[in-house]
């Protein structure tokens, strides 16, 4: 017998598969809960825009990202190497979702003002990846490398979105800009340690 399904993971679910197959800006909150089979009423219990469903969309891919990197064993490598193999356990665990992730990304396009609300639940996913990847993401420092990798996983994601299966491409971009990103966010790092002790 399979298991129930909880409201806010049907919700989700139901975003995304509406997303893929129709685009996200004509969805509305009313489709979503029609399609999750739960009601208006329950939705709004959970949500109270479709913004606040994409940010729940990306805690839930936190979790399992954090769950499988927490089974590998990383300590050996060095941090750029534990980043990437972080960041690619990111994609891997997004892949499910490329086709309405790809509808999303290009409505978000003509969007800026719903892509915003959007910036702190992303920043706060990649500092979750920076933790996983044994790097510190607190403080002033650590906020200035959450920014520093957010533009390489802005421009990474792009690439991913248009990727194959082999995720080849992927992977030499984010190998790329991590080698072309690392020296910035360090003096990002640095910046950030010397205005804190000011």
């Amino acid at each position: 017998m399979a298991a129930k399904r909880d409201p806010e993971d049907k919700i989700i679910d139901a975003a995304l598969k509406l997303a893929a197959s129709r685009g996200w800006s004509v969805l509305s909150l009313a489709d979503i809960a029609k399609s999750a089979r739960v009601g208006l009423p329950v939705l709004s219990g959970f949500f109270a825009s479709k913004s606040e469903i994409l940010a729940a969309f990306s805690r839930r891919i936190d979790a399992a990202v954090l769950k499988a990197a927490s089974a590998e064993d990383l300590s050996d490598e060095a941090a750029r190497d534990r980043l990437f193999d972080v960041l690619m356990m990111r994609f891997d665990t997004l892949a499910p979702y490329k086709p309405a992730l790809k509808r999303i990304s290009r409505d978000m396009q003509r969007d800026p003002v719903a892509a915003a609300g959007l910036v702190r639940a992303m920043l706060q996913s990649l500092g979750w990846m920076l933790e996983a990847a044994g790097i510190d993401s607190s403080g002033l420092a650590g906020a200035m490398r959450v920014r520093g990798i957010a533009l390489i996983w802005g421009a990474v994601f792009r690439t991913w979105l248009e990727d194959g299966d082999d995720q080849a491409r992927t992977m030499a971009e984010l190998d790329r800009r991590l080698r072309r990103g690392e020296a910035l966010i360090e003096r990002l790092s640095r910046f950030g340690r010397r205005e804190a002790a000011a």
